[in-house]
């Protein structure tokens, strides 16, 4: 009686462990299949928090985002490095130039909802521009100096003992 119930209780653990092989079999095998099925999935299938375009867009897009935009004006010169800062703060926003002056502008477009993270990006691009301002310019005394050599008789005299 004893061998009887120690060879049953060995059978309903191996029925078990196999029992328990399969459903993990299976259960991993469902898994694969979902993961191959949304990787096939268009981008339009897929949820729309995925869909939504970042950095810098079209203003049409930035619109039909449907979050209310805020504009503000920025000269041509500073363009690359405003564009620099905001992609490092993960702002959303457009630019659309504006040729009705005499001088073009630029116009930024972003999102209501990221009028804090331009804040500070601002504060950054406008501190920048400003130490950039401060330095001195290299270009302006190499330009003097090149003159100067250009006039100086010294500079003849060398050329002619060097024929």
């Amino acid at each position: 009686m004893q061998e009887e119930v120690e060879n049953k209780s060995l059978m309903l653990v191996i029925n078990a462990t196999k029992m328990t092989a399969r459903a993990l079999k299976n259960a991993m095998s469902k898994y694969l299949s979902q993961q191959k099925q949304v990787s096939r999935e268009t981008p339009r299938d897929r949820p729309k928090s995925e869909n939504i375009p970042k950095g810098k867009q079209s203003v049409k897009k930035l619109a039909g985002q449907g979050q209310g935009m805020s504009s503000i004006e920025i000269t041509d010169r500073n363009i690359k490095s405003f564009e620099r800062v905001a992609r490092k703060y993960g702002v959303d926003f457009a630019l659309k130039k504006d040729t009705s002056g005499e001088k073009p502008k630029y116009l930024v477009f972003f999102k209501a909802r990221d009028a804090d993270a331009l804040t500070a990006a601002f504060k950054e691009f406008s501190g920048k521009n400003i130490k950039r301002e401060k330095k001195p310019s290299v270009i302006a005394p190499l330009r003097k100096a090149m003159e100067q050599l250009k006039d100086s008789p010294s500079h003849g005299k060398k050329k002619e003992l060097e024929r």
